[in-house]
């Protein structure tokens, strides 16, 4: 195959928009489907959980209960190779390092004013399902990195959902992830009818408060309807990835993470942004040959993400760059300049920013410990990374002594009658006309 190099300067609106809509958004095709599934398993519960696995997973779960059962973990701890599980268990303490730094304060309460006294309060959610994916493999890295800030929050129950094999079983990776990380309950059940149950509650489920993890557009699009059922946290579609490269990089280190992302499947982005045609060049040139080295399918899949929602982009300097990164705002972003803080400075739009070329997309989804479950579709403009905080609720806590009272009610009634709500106003008025009088003695 030929990667091209595209001018951002000279690129038709259309051919951005393609760039920047890319294919998260583009989920029209599959509603139909993803509604029809919903509903049946709002209707039907584990029935049709069971029908949808066998139909989309190959896997007959009839008479085979949909929870994942003790001797279930034991036997994949045991079958698991101890390197596995050592990387598993080294990777997850870093996770829980990284994530232990972000707990709050359980309250907090300052004066505002004298008297005054406000603040708020953290506890965590009560309910939380994970949903760790299968599609196009085995994927124990996201189960650790939505579970471990789960457990650190101190959700009470942790719910994590897999598609299993052909065989009924589940990922043993994911299993082991899933116990070590402090998981309550696993099920036997993924895609779009694990979302359902999740949100509804079946026999079998029962309903969660809030739904993360990654997906694919039908996880995507599922997501979408769910919101109104449902907190879905933050929306984490296909991977997306960018590299902001100048004339210092290496173009073979270039070209090698270039396709990390890409390789997760058809649907994903990535993006070589640079301003420099011989960086630009170079990197075009190694791309073919790196890809015929990938098995398949997933040499397919680079191939299909640099023709549809991937590629090279050649900008007229590094502030048009990160002008361009900005407006991708991109789930996983490397900065692979001569002066990476400096080039840092004029992005803001990321999900993740990984720091030089020894910084590589594989570490940060594995190891590094910061987490790897991130905004995708563009919404790294306002949404952010995983973290404690969305296992987490703040509740604004307040408190006023007499004084503090006084001193706020004129200003309160006032905004009240002026806003047109006396019963705002009337609580205030007559708050303190039953009191007993204070009687002074000489």
């Amino acid at each position: 195959m030929r990667v091209p190099v595209l001018v951002w300067a000279s690129l038709e609106d259309r051919q951005r928009q393609k760039i920047l809509w890319r294919s998260e958004q583009d989920i029209s095709a599959v509603m139909p489907l993803v509604n029809e599934i919903i509903e049946r398993v709002r209707v039907e519960g584990d029935a049709a959980l069971v029908r949808y696995t066998r139909q989309f997973n190959d896997a007959d779960l009839s008479g085979i209960p949909l929870a994942v059962q003790e001797r279930e973990f034991e036997e994949a701890e045991k079958a698991l190779p101890g390197q596995v599980k050592a990387a598993v268990r080294s990777c997850a303490r870093n996770v829980r390092i990284c994530h232990e730094r972000q707990l709050p304060s359980p309250m907090t309460l300052g004066e505002v004013q004298p008297g005054v006294y406000a603040g708020e309060r953290a506890t965590p959610i009560s309910s939380v399902g994970l949903y760790a994916p299968r599609g196009k493999g085995s994927f124990p890295s996201s189960t650790y990195m939505m579970a471990v800030p789960a457990q650190v929050a101190g959700v009470p129950r942790t719910v994590v959902v897999t598609p299993p094999d052909t065989s009924g079983r589940c990922d043993p990776a994911t299993l082991f992830a899933a116990r070590l990380c402090g998981a309550h309950e696993v099920y036997r059940v993924g895609g779009v009818q694990a979302l359902a149950a999740l949100a509804y509650g079946t026999k079998s489920i029962s309903r969660v408060d809030k739904l993360l993890g990654p997906g694919n557009q039908y996880v995507t699009a599922a997501k979408r309807i769910l919101a109104a059922v449902v907190d879905v946290g933050l929306p984490a579609g296909p991977s997306e990835s960018m590299i902001l490269a100048d004339a210092s990089a290496d173009p073979f280190r270039l070209a090698l993470d270039l396709l990390i992302e890409a390789e997760h499947g058809p649907d994903s982005q990535a993006l070589l942004v640079t301003d420099s045609a011989a960086t630009a060049d170079a990197v075009a040139k190694l791309l073919p040959g790196l890809i015929r080295e990938l098995p398949e399918p997933r040499a397919t899949y680079v191939e299909k993400v640099l023709e549809n929602y991937g590629g090279i982009i050649l900008a007229r300097g590094m502030e048009e760059a990160a002008h361009i990164a900005d407006a991708v705002a991109p789930e996983h972003l490397q900065i692979a300049t001569a002066e990476p803080l400096q080039t840092l400075s004029l992005v803001r739009n990321a999900g993740e920013i990984l720091l030089g070329q020894n910084t590589p997309f594989s570490l940060a989804n594995y190891a590094i410990g910061a987490n790897a479950v991130l905004p995708t579709g563009g919404k790294a403009r306002t949404c952010s990374a995983l973290s404690v905080r969305d296992f987490m609720k703040f509740s604004s806590v307040a408190c006023l002594t007499a004084a503090g009272y006084d001193a706020l009610q004129d200003p309160a009634i006032t905004l009240a009658d002026y806003e047109g709500f006396p019963a705002h106003a009337k609580a205030l008025r007559e708050r303190r006309k039953n009191e007993p009088e204070i009687v002074h003695q000489a």
